[in-house]
């Protein structure tokens, strides 16, 4: 039996990975062989063979931001005359197409904004509650609320947590992760904050009760080994959060990914296909706590996201009736939801419509359609 066999015969007999045999799963090519394990341990959380999707849009409220990530094409800096704030009415309207095609999430994200204050992100979200009560708002990135934090006149970063959740932050997704380590870190956005900077936020938030979701993006020229300690200290933060009994899930999910270098400041190829394959498979071995696993296909394309429900997912994440951040690097992928219902069913499993907390609203049977759709909008 080989080095790798033996690995995941251990993940398959349910032994935890270490960071050694996460680095051999990773300087491995049997790639078929990884997304076999990794399909069979994703059938354990999901028997039912069902592939799920959230109707929702990313709102981008600002793309102002002193941050200066190198890998980034959608900021600008302060002071840029490309620089915008959206008017509060553009956002209702935005959600309110989103609510009108059946959509329940909306991912607001925007830059480090210096100049906006606290109060501006409490009143925006208790306008979009009061307005749209049955919308979940699933929004900001940890480095977001880092910098909430220093505008915020002193508060602790959990009494900003809780005050955003008050006023209607429901979900805290997981941008801005890149890679958890910090040789990384400091050379791809330097005024970004370390790892542990990232996790304390999430941790903040799972342990007031919010749910979150974990992501990772490869292609920065990051090691095998700075790959695997990602992987590590996203499952060592779940157990953490499972074993204080907080009455939060933790991360919900995780949504590995590939950079996307054109228009940014950071110069490398692109991730193949397979690497992202491959990193999508050994999440899920060596992910055990997280049940949920997203197919990236605004990066890859709907074919290689069709291809990712072989390789782990059990989601084919949301079909983003608007997405920029990762068009202005040059790649823009569009499907609306008819596009989701026959990639999914391309794919051999039934497509059912979840909320962000991972609940099946509908369950499409094999020809029923949708009486409302969209254009994606980028």
């Amino acid at each position: 039996m080989s080095q790798v066999d033996r690995i995941l015969d251990k993940a398959l007999n349910g032994g935890r990975l270490g960071l050694e045999e996460i680095v051999t799963l990773f300087e491995s090519d049997e790639i078929e062989k990884m997304g076999a394990a990794a399909d069979t341990i994703m059938k354990r959380f999901h028997p039912e063979p069902i592939t799920t999707f959230v109707v929702g849009r990313n709102v981008n409220y600002s793309n102002i931001c002193d941050t200066y990530c190198r890998f980034c094409a959608f900021y600008r800096p302060p002071g840029s005359p490309e620089g915008y704030v959206l008017p509060n009415e553009t956002i209702f309207r935005k959600i309110q197409e989103t609510v009108d095609v059946g959509g329940t999430e909306i991912l607001m994200q925007g830059g480090t904004h210096p100049d906006l204050p606290f109060s501006y992100y409490l009143d925006l979200l208790r306008e979009i509650k009061k307005r749209f009560p049955g919308i979940t708002m699933h929004s900001f990135s940890p480095a977001e609320i880092r910098k909430m934090q220093q505008v915020s006149g002193g508060l602790t970063l959990e009494e900003v947590v809780r005050a955003l959740h008050e006023a209607g932050l429901d979900s805290l997704p997981g941008g801005g992760a890149e890679i958890l380590d910090d040789r990384t870190r400091l050379k791809i956005s330097r005024l970004k904050g370390s790892w542990t900077d990232w996790m304390e936020v999430m941790k903040t938030a799972h342990r007031i009760g919010m749910n979150t979701t974990a992501t990772m993006v490869i292609g920065f020229g990051e090691s095998m080994e700075e790959r695997a300690l990602h992987l590590l200290r996203v499952r060592e933060a779940q157990d953490e959060c499972i074993a204080n009994g907080y009455r939060s899930e933790g991360f919900l999910a995780f949504i590995p990914w590939t950079f996307q270098p054109d228009n940014t400041n950071l110069k490398r190829e692109k991730a193949t296909p397979e690497e992202y394959l491959k990193t999508l498979a050994i999440s899920r071995i060596a992910l055990d706590n997280i049940k949920n696993f997203q197919s990236s296909w605004v990066t890859m394309g709907p074919e290689i996201g069709k291809l990712s429900l072989r390789y782990g997912c059990n989601d084919f994440g949301s079909t983003m009736i608007e997405e920029n951040v990762v068009s202005a690097a040059g790649t823009t992928h569009k499907v609306n939801i008819s596009l989701i219902l026959d990639l999914i069913r391309q794919a051999g499993k039934i497509p059912a419509q979840r909320n962000t907390r991972y609940e099946i609203l509908k369950v499409y049977n094999e020809t029923e359609g949708v009486s409302r759709d969209f254009v994606m909008q980028n």
